[in-house]
């Protein structure tokens, strides 16, 4: 759809919450940031769950599958279901609901019952689709790159820093409060579902769906269409095979990025023999490269379509797809922490630029159905992580599992140059683009003016009262 009063800026307007699109953007990345912390948040303490539980390496492998196969279905279900109540519900709705699991998961006592409860709170990883939905809906063709990537990728921060802020929190239920092991990871896991709900609440009451409204008053004003329309847009967009393209090379880096959070705590635990605190903090550094890499690669999606259009942000979708490939290779082959580290970031830098290089590009393929592209092109990254997942339950070695991945990664970062656009459409998006960037100007320049005429009614104040002396 296209909806008007987009804005046109991000950075300039960053903290003036009074306008409804910042304000959004501020509780999208907070609400996908909670979710992302608490979708990942028994990850590091896997290594207490594991001795308690008696689970075997299969058996967490089967924990590391489910805890993102359930997010595959989730993100198609939420992309139809944004088209028609809209993303401010869909979001209240998904987390309240999933707060119920991740407070849940502490009445497990056996595999099975572990199982279940980490298949069900990956239902929470659907709040991707929403937060890339409700930015593009919000911001302008010039900066809905860099806003999608910024808000997925603050989002995504969190599953760096729950790496080792659950390990503190576990520590100080046990150590500080005298909590036995066993009721520590379940309390902590109790603390991360209650601000889940909360989140939820305060997105109701904090956001509208659209610049000038939500979708209920919109339609009833007759400027969206009717609810009945959605799913069919909805599968005329699952017909593109464009969709489909960037559903696999979502794949090659979230669902990579998913995979490496629910493994590198016990990667570097049993590998680099280290302590849970330790594994933790260095396993964060792979997740807190979100805090700028995922909206480098949003922005410098942005300045390739400014340059060379549409086909500019596949092209830097490519870029950032092989040298993904190339660094994790190189990593898998580090066996000492000193070089396994640098190796790790910057196999991190390369992975989120590519996933803010594929949302660049996500909001342009059908308008009518952006919830439905957002959420299949979403569900790749979590079919990603589930193949990606047998290779951690099985008998192969964990760095050969990770060299046989970037291998993978290298080779679909061709699959970018079949994302193509009609000769039309990138004529609009020009257009599109060019007059996003003059009502940047405008304003500026209105700013500009005004506060040019408060400095000379100032001139005139101090002149005036001079005279008066």
């Amino acid at each position: 759809m296209e909806l008007e009063n987009k804005a046109t800026s991000l950075w300039s307007n960053f903290f003036n919450v009074k306008m409804v699109q910042i304000r959004t953007f501020h509780m999208t990345w907070f609400a996908f940031f909670a979710c992302f912390f608490a979708w990942f948040g028994i990850a590091p303490l896997m290594s207490v769950v594991r001795d308690e539980l008696m689970l075997t390496k299969e058996q967490i492998g089967w924990a590391i599958i489910g805890s993102v196969s359930m997010t595959i279905f989730a993100r198609l279900f939420i992309g139809w279901l944004v088209d028609r109540i809209g993303p401010r519900k869909s979001y209240t709705w998904l987390l309240v609901l999933g707060a119920l699991p991740v407070m849940g998961i502490g009445l497990s006592s056996d595999f099975t019952s572990f199982l279940i409860f980490r298949v069900l709170i990956g239902g929470i990883g659907a709040s991707f689709v929403i937060t890339q939905y409700h930015t593009s809906v919000m911001f302008a063709p010039n900066v809905v790159g860099q806003a999608n990537a910024t808000s997925a990728g603050w989002g995504n921060l969190g599953g760096g820093v729950t790496q080792f802020v659950m390990p503190l929190l576990f520590s100080v239920l046990v150590v500080g409060f005298g909590f036995s092991e066993q009721i520590g990871w379940r309390l902590a896991m109790l603390v991360v579902g209650a601000i889940i709900m909360l989140t939820g609440v305060a997105y109701y009451f904090l956001t509208q769906d659209a610049p000038d409204g939500n979708y209920d008053d919109l339609r009833a004003k007759g400027l969206m269409p009717e609810k009945k329309k959605v799913t069919g847009a909805y599968w005329a967009a699952m017909a593109d095979p464009r969709v489909w393209v960037l559903f696999v090379l979502y794949g090659a880096c979230f669902g990579i990025e998913l995979t490496v959070n629910n493994v590198a705590a016990l990667y570097f635990t049993d590998y680099f023999d280290l302590s849970l605190v330790a594994a933790g903090f260095v396993a964060a550094s792979f997740g807190l490269m979100n805090i700028f890499a995922r909206t480098l690669g949003g922005l410098f999606g942005d300045n390739f379509g400014s340059l060379w259009g549409l086909k500019g942000r596949a092209f830097w979708l490519f870029i950032c797809l092989l040298f993904e490939g190339i660094a994790l290779m190189i990593f898998s082959q580090m066996h000492v922490l000193f070089l396994a580290l640098p190796a790790l970031i910057v196999f991190s830098l390369f992975t989120q630029m590519s996933e803010g290089a594929t949302y660049s590009v996500v909001p342009f393929i059908n308008k009518k159905a952006l919830g439905a592209v957002a959420g299949v092109v979403g569900a790749g990254g979590n079919a990603g992580a589930v193949l990606a997942g047998f290779l951690f339950k099985g008998m192969v070695d964990w760095s050969g599992a990770f060299l046989i991945l970037g291998i993978v990664v290298t080779c679909s970062s061709v699959l970018a140059f079949f994302v193509r656009f009609s000769t039309k459409q990138e004529d609009e998006e020009r257009a599109a683009f060019a007059a996003a960037n003059i009502e940047t100007l405008r304003r500026k320049a209105e700013r500009a003016n005004a506060e040019f005429e408060r400095g000379l009614a100032a001139i005139g104040q101090r002149r005036s009262g001079t005279a008066a002396e």
